[in-house]
């Protein structure tokens, strides 16, 4: 029997498998991936939409109306720079949760996971509103502890962009914390025994023994991380109400839903949004690679 042939290894076998959850994921993400690629593509503003004129096709025309836009260019490096913030913070938070709760006995660790998870549960929009008033100018107990008085934090925009941080990091390490830790569990305790014996250091063993064997597990929150961060639209709504004064607070997922609803231009917002699919698929590409340069199994 040739190793094609064989049950359960080659063939059509796995893909029959498979075949009910890639239809579902067909309908879910291929069909309107597919129709946000070809409204990118269109003239389709309310104009369009009420059948007052009709559509047609400008090809390149809304991207290269992007290029041009100095706004977009703008809350394109924000929205790179503050997902990158977001992504190291919380990786450095959940990381070091989780190094933490491999130290601490059980009630402590139960406490925490149990906190931690709290966090992620808690919807977004409730979230936001929480952290809004906790550093309320007038009303929020975090200005009275610091003694700053009626210090506007969503007024400036590197302090707005910062509170917002705050909550994304409290509402996303808890993933990152629960899985690295599981990762570490899984580390076999010779090893970790081994490093100790030659005279290793906790942060040596965690760089030079845990760390390697926990790639594909930091790969993957890494990835999911970017993939969450990059698009954040809930906290920035929210927390800056509608992206801060005067745009200022702006990123990428906000500037799309501006775009395409408050202002009616629905192709330009596609084409924002194809552009986010476009960056996060490189970006997720790149990392893989570069994963697997170095030796990682994913």
């Amino acid at each position: 029997m040739s190793a094609v042939s064989r049950p359960g290894r080659g063939g059509w076998a796995p893909w029959l498998y498979l075949a009910p959850a890639l239809t579902v994921l067909a309908g879910l993400l291929v069909y309107p991936v597919y129709q946000l690629g070809l409204i990118s593509f269109l003239e389709y503003t309310q104009a369009q939409v009420s059948g007052g004129e009709p559509t047609s096709f400008q090809g390149l025309g809304n991207y290269t109306a992007l290029v041009r836009d100095e706004q977009f260019r703008s809350v394109l490096l924000a929205t790179v720079l503050f997902a990158a913030a977001c992504v190291a913070a919380t990786l450095a938070v959940g990381c070091a949760l989780a190094v933490l709760l491999t130290r601490v006995r059980a009630v402590p660790r139960l406490a925490l996971m149990l906190a931690a998870l709290g966090a992620w549960a808690t919807p977004a929009v409730t979230g936001s509103t929480v952290w809004v008033f906790l550093f309320d100018a007038d009303f929020g107990p975090v200005n009275r502890l610091l003694g700053l008085g009626d210090f506007s934090w969503t007024y400036g925009r590197y302090s707005a962009f910062a509170l917002v941080l705050f909550e994304v990091v409290w509402c996303s390490f808890p993933f990152v914390m629960i899985t690295v830790y599981a990762g570490i569990r899984a580390v076999p305790v010779e090893v970790l025994e081994a490093a100790a014996l030659d005279g290793a250091s906790q942060w040596r063993t965690w760089r030079s023994v845990t760390a390697p064997l926990l790639r594909p597990i930091l790969a993957v929150v890494t990835i999911q991380s970017v993939i969450w961060d990059f698009k954040v639209f809930t906290q920035i709504y929210v927390m800056t109400n509608g992206g801060g004064i005067a745009g200022q607070n702006l990123v990428l997922n906000v500037y799309a839903y501006q775009k395409a609803f408050a202002s009616s231009q629905y192709s330009l917002g596609s084409a924002i949004g194809v552009v986010m699919l476009l960056i996060l698929l490189a970006v997720t590409l790149v990392y893989l690679r570069l994963l697997r340069r170095q030796g990682g199994d994913l």
